[in-house]
Order: structure tokens, then sequence, then C-alpha cells
């Protein structure tokens, strides 16, 4: 019975030995599961951080689109009022445009009358009186032309 208690003994020092050799080891294996734990919890004040985030910008994307939609609605509203008033402006720069082609050509057809007439006065000697009316003798028929244009163009006298 001797044998059986030395080799009780061996195994039982063989099995001091192991588990002196595993102690390192859990050491190790409880600091890893500390850290982890560590972890876990900056991981989870992390999740916690990132859906309020989430939340947050969901928000702000709403109130982003609530803005863009009250925009767009101002921007037609004032392309609706300005429409007229481009169609108006293109209205009266097609009729500016006609009256300064006829306007051009009544200057150009009276230039070589001019060239015929005498100059005129000086402001010292020139005698003051009334203009005369557009049917009186002293207006040529290229001044008439001219105010006849010129009446049109305003909306004064005769279409």
């Amino acid at each position: 019975m001797m044998s059986f208690s030395w080799l009780e003994w061996g195994l039982q020092v063989t099995l001091l030995v192991l588990l002196g050799a595993a102690i390192p080891f859990a050491i190790r294996l409880e600091r890893a599961l500390r850290e982890i734990r560590k972890d876990r919890a900056a991981m989870e004040s992390s999740a916690q951080g990132l859906s309020e985030a989430a939340a947050a910008a969901e928000s702000a994307i709403l109130r982003l689109r609530a803005t863009a939609e009250l925009s767009g609605r101002q921007v037609q509203e004032r392309v609706t009022t300005a429409e007229p008033l481009r169609d108006d402006l293109r209205f009266l720069i097609e009729r500016a445009e006609t009256l300064a082609d006829r306007l051009e050509s009544l200057v150009r057809a009276g230039r070589p009358m001019a060239g015929h007439e005498a100059p005129p006065a000086p402001a010292a000697t020139r005698p003051t009186r009334e203009p005369p009316s557009d049917s009186g003798p002293l207006r040529s028929q290229a001044e008439r032309d001219l105010l006849r244009a010129l009446s049109i163009g305003t909306g004064k006298g005769p279409r």
C-alpha cells in the first residue's frame, strides 16, 4: 500500500504544479474580463449617446424639411407674383423698341431737312413765344411725326 500513497502524493504534487501554472493565466483572464466589463459600460453609454444623436438628427431633419417647404412656398408665391410683372416688362420693352425704331427713322428722315434750314438763333437773340400747336405752320413734318410718335408712346393723343 505504500506505493499507492507515493502515487497519490505524486499526483497531488503534479496537480499543485498545474494549479500553480494556471494561476497567472487566471489572473490575466480576470484582468481581461474586467477590461471587457469596462469597455462594455463605455460601449453601452456610447450606444445610448448614438441613439440620442440619431433622435436629435431626425428632429433636425424634420425641422429642415418644414423650413424647406415653407421657403419653397414663399418662393413660389414670389414667382407667381413676378410672372405678370415680367410679362408687363417684356411688353413695355417690345413697345419701347418699336418706338425707338420709329423715332430713329423719324430723326434720320429729319436730318436732310435740317441741313437746308438756317441754324437756330443764339439763345440771347431768340424771341420768347408760346410753343406752337401740333398743326401750327412753324413745325416741320418731321417734328409733327416725332410729336405724334411720342404722344402714342406715352398713351396720350391719337392712336
